[in-house]
């Protein structure tokens, strides 16, 4: 049996506003029990969205290759042969299976990661819970522009990459191994983008405070110049710094998110605290200050009022 809610200063058990229980008093099979409902959840839309790039196959295709396809254009001007072909019978099909997945993975995020957000967020109150929306709202414009940006840096890198092949040598590229290369910085770009939404994330769980991140700001900067480093194609400058720049300026924008909700919870918890000295049914004043309130005299003059 499932421990009874704890319970508070005034014998009463803690639950949210809403009335369910917290995550606090939620046994381990209830917390399982969530966690199947919302991977299924993912996994139905993740299905949906692969039926989608399944039937729109080629147009994806087509739109994964363009980077590709430049790069040849621009070999063949300078008299290099550089081919993008299928080495194997079921490759073919494995090709198209890896692209609706693709496909249904972007088209799906909205929902993982909203489904994401409210397992790790279950305690909130129910006002609290808004902050979802907001947070799917941000979080897939986020992907999507470093998604887009390594769309258009990954043709340079190409290029840079294929200028170390030796004079008399094709570049014979397997789909496959290209798919696998786009998807892992197409993937990392994006999951980069988000990373400081992870942190207004843990700060409005409570794990991190604004001033803690200020204060970890040399970490962060070498940590997001290494994060760029493996990332990028290529490693050069000019891509380090294009991934590099942008999560800099994004994650001074959520430590700014952060200290302002921290300023907002800091004065949440002060409006609160001024009235800790009064049990439900005691007449509080309003506007004033605990430390300048005598609670007994108050007492005194209610007892004397209603006699």
């Amino acid at each position: 049996m499932a421990a009874p809610p704890e319970a508070d200063s005034r014998g009463r058990g803690r639950r949210g506003r809403s009335g369910s229980p917290t995550s606090a008093s939620m046994p381990l099979v209830e917390h399982l029990r969530e966690l199947r409902g919302r991977v299924l959840k993912v996994g139905l839309a993740l299905v949906l969205g692969m039926v989608v790039g399944w039937i729109y196959y080629a147009e994806i295709f087509s739109f994964l290759a363009k980077p590709f396809e430049n790069v040849v254009a621009a070999a063949q001007a300078e008299g290099r042969d550089v081919t993008l072909a299928l080495t194997g019978v079921a490759d073919p099909f494995v090709l198209q299976v890896q692209v609706s997945a693709l496909a249904g993975l972007l088209l799906s995020s909205p929902i993982w990661l909203y489904q994401l957000w409210r397992f790790v967020t279950p305690g909130l109150h129910k006002h609290e819970r808004r902050w979802g929306i907001a947070f799917v709202i941000v979080a897939v414009p986020l992907f999507a522009t470093g998604v887009a940006l390594a769309y258009l840096v990954l043709p340079y890198g190409l290029e840079i990459l294929f200028g170390f092949t030796p004079d008399n040598v094709e570049n014979i590229v397997s789909v496959d191994r290209y798919l696998s290369f786009f998807i892992r910085t197409v993937v990392v770009f994006g999951v980069g983008f988000l990373m400081p939404l992870m942190l207004v994330l843990l700060n409005f769980a409570g794990v991190l405070t604004g001033q803690r991140l200020i204060s970890w700001w040399r970490w962060i900067i070498f940590v997001v110049f290494i994060f760029a480093a493996v990332a990028t194609p290529t490693g050069d400058p000019i891509n380090l710094v294009l991934l590099a720049g942008p999560m800099l300026i994004l994650i001074v924008i959520a430590i700014g998110v952060c200290l302002l909700n921290d300023r907002r919870r800091a004065r949440r918890r002060g409006n609160e605290s001024q009235y800790d000295a009064w049990d439900d049914d005691e007449i509080s004043p309003l506007n004033l200050d605990v430390d300048e309130v005598d609670v007994s005299e108050l007492d005194t003059k209610d007892r004397d009022s209603s006699t």
